[in-house]
């Protein structure tokens, strides 16, 4: 493989992600937290840094929109719920045991 087609495989697997996510709507984002250590406001943060490393400009706003495919405020108020008492009892223990090695 080369490296053109390298990018593209790690393009179609991205833009799959994103796909996936946007098809579980239901799947919030502390739950993800909880499982990957990660959320979809993490992607946002890494495909700006993606487009700035281009020396492209983008900022967070915008970068939440094309990971979430609506501007954050809209999907937040259609589709995040507030966390559950369990929810941020396995977030604070993910958290604790980053401590941990």
């Amino acid at each position: 493989m080369n490296e053109q087609q390298k990018l593209q495989a790690e393009a179609a697997a991205f833009r799959t992600l994103i796909k996936h996510l946007d098809d579980n709507k239901d799947v919030q984002n502390i739950d993800i937290m909880i499982l990957a250590d990660f959320c979809r406001n993490c992607l946002a943060k890494w495909y700006m840094a993606g487009v700035k490393e281009q020396g492209l400009e983008m900022d967070y706003d915008q970068a939440r929109e094309a990971i979430y495919g609506m501007p954050f405020k809209e999907w937040k108020e259609k589709f995040q719920l507030p966390a559950t008492p369990e929810q941020l009892a396995a977030f604070d223990a993910r958290q604790a045991d980053k401590g941990c090695s």
